[in-house]
């Protein structure tokens, strides 16, 4: 999962703008935890193991059954341990005509090592990750489920990140190399703007204002924090509290995408943490965080976006 490069808290006031829509889609938020499930089924989904193998079939069978565009983008990273590895970004698209383009995104992969476990014979071991890695494509997969059934009024583009977990602490850009790949060799239109999603299925949700993301795209996260107000989603928070090298940082570093982060980085509080530890499991996730983050998404999309 991506880097934390520090704290920072500052209260943010943000004006109400946006008119909810009565003919946006309603998100099944259990429909999206049964995707997140499906995905820690397959085990840890750490490149090179057999349920990332098994969990890109998935993915890339379910996408297809809910897109006319799939494809896979391909690449190959050296790690530090001398090894290299094959991985994929995968990407969907929705109504390619439009001239409106949003890309949303979210990584696939899985942490290889419990680094952050209390107990340290479990450091080499590999996370299942449900909620770092599966939260964050399950909204994408039940996205690609209501776009089949409700094509959008803009153009889509779902894209799946590969390699953003198999960071080295204190080495930002060790982290994110699916997004890296992706912004310098862009397989698509550049989109307007960006939204990644990542470590959204605590069960104790708070998601404060990223601070990249403030800065690189300050007009889409006051939009997104107002309709989430609008709506009564109260796991969003306005207030700046963390910087995260995330990735939506590659995208704007190398591609100039407007992008921002949708991240609750304390899980579950700022007291215990089971980030990049073996306590990552389904049980600690909960489809009611799913549905705050996907009803916020759908409603942007199909309210705001006509």
């Amino acid at each position: 999962m991506k880097l934390l490069i520090k704290n920072f808290i500052c209260c943010l006031s943000i004006v109400v703008i946006i008119t909810c829509n009565e003919s946006v889609p309603d998100f099944d938020q259990n429909s999206a935890y049964q995707f997140l499930l499906d995905q820690c089924d397959f085990g840890p989904r750490n490149p090179g193991s057999v349920g990332y193998n098994n969990c890109r079939e998935f993915l890339l069978k379910t996408l297809d059954g809910y897109s006319d565009t799939v494809f896979t983008q391909p690449f190959v990273i050296d790690d530090i341990d001398d090894k290299q590895y094959d991985l994929s970004n995968i990407i969907a698209q929705y109504n390619i005509n439009s001239n409106s383009h949003l890309l949303i995104g979210a990584h696939w992969d899985t942490r290889p090592w419990a680094d952050n476990d209390l107990n340290i014979q479990k450091h080499n071991q590999p996370i299942i990750g449900a909620n770092d890695g599966a939260s964050g494509v399950s909204v994408l997969l039940e996205l690609a489920r209501i776009f089949h059934d409700n094509p959008p009024p803009i153009r889509v583009s779902l894209v799946l990140f590969d390699g953003e977990d198999m960071g080295r602490p204190g080495i930002p850009k060790s982290y994110a190399r699916g997004s890296q790949f992706f912004a310098k060799n862009l397989p698509i239109n550049t989109p307007d703007e960006a939204i990644i999603l990542d470590m959204i299925g605590d069960k104790e949700l708070h998601i404060p204002i990223e601070r990249y993301s403030y800065q690189q795209n300050r007009d889409l996260v006051k939009r997104l924090w107002s309709l989430a107000k609008e709506l009564n989603l109260e796991a969003f928070e306005s207030r700046i509290v963390h910087t995260i090298f995330d990735d939506h940082v590659p995208l704007w570093q190398e591609a100039k995408i407007p992008a921002i982060d949708i991240i609750d980085f304390n899980y579950p509080n700022r007291y215990s943490n089971y980030w990049h530890t073996s306590q990552d499991t389904p049980d600690n996730c909960s489809a009611e965080s799913l549905g705050q983050v996907g009803s916020l998404l759908v409603h942007y999309i199909y309210g705001s976006q006509k």
